[in-house]
């Protein structure tokens, strides 16, 4: 029932106006820019997928974190809460972390849209796992480049026994649709 109750607020908060509670800190699209969004601000939720939201505000579509967005009073605090993952192996709860991370501007998420071109896990002699990634981007120029390479570290760097983490942008080859998925593409209606 609380499933279907979180599921059901968030299907109304997408697509509607939210005024803030909070002072919110939020990242631009597609320039990547840190801003500030005063309490009481206005903005409608466009996008609702992963570990973020996106809104388009006074100033532009921008990016808010789920912890951010509740804490600001946009989405109910259960809404920010992850599903347990503890039956998983370290790889794939590191391809869920990466999965859990959504393109600002296109529904898809990174893994998904083939953004992500290797995971490799590197059993560490005094214990603990290193994950090096290997990403690219729809285009070398994103500056929201630098916010979804952090997005990764951040949420692998978080899984229990991951000792460091290496996120590596690589251009070659260049990323184009065919890397997408069927169901990327699907989505996207390009099938």
């Amino acid at each position: 029932m609380q499933g279907e109750l979180c599921h059901n607020l968030a299907r109304v908060m997408l697509n509607q106006e939210v005024i803030t509670e909070a002072e919110t800190a939020a990242i631009q699209i597609p320039a990547g820019n840190a801003v500030l969004l005063p309490e009481g601000s206005r903005i409608y939720v466009t996008q609702m997928l992963g570990n973020s939201i996106t809104a388009a505000t006074d100033v532009g579509l921008v990016r808010i974190s789920r912890e951010e967005a509740a804490r600001a009073g946009i989405i109910a605090a259960s809404q920010a809460v992850q599903e347990s993952d503890e039956n998983l192996t370290l790889e794939e709860r590191v391809w869920k972390v990466l999965g859990n991370i959504y393109d600002p501007e296109i529904p898809v998420d990174i893994v998904n849209l083939g953004l992500i071109y290797g995971v490799e896990l590197i059993p560490q002699m005094e214990g603990g796992t290193h994950v090096s990634v290997q990403m690219t981007l729809t285009a070398p120029g994103c500056g929201m480049g630098p916010h979804l390479m952090a997005e990764a570290e951040m949420g692998i760097a978080a899984l229990e026994g991951v000792k460091s983490v290496d996120v590596e942008f690589v251009w070659d080859p260049p990323w184009n649709q065919g890397m997408m998925t069927e169901e990327a593409r699907m989505q996207l209606g390009l099938e």
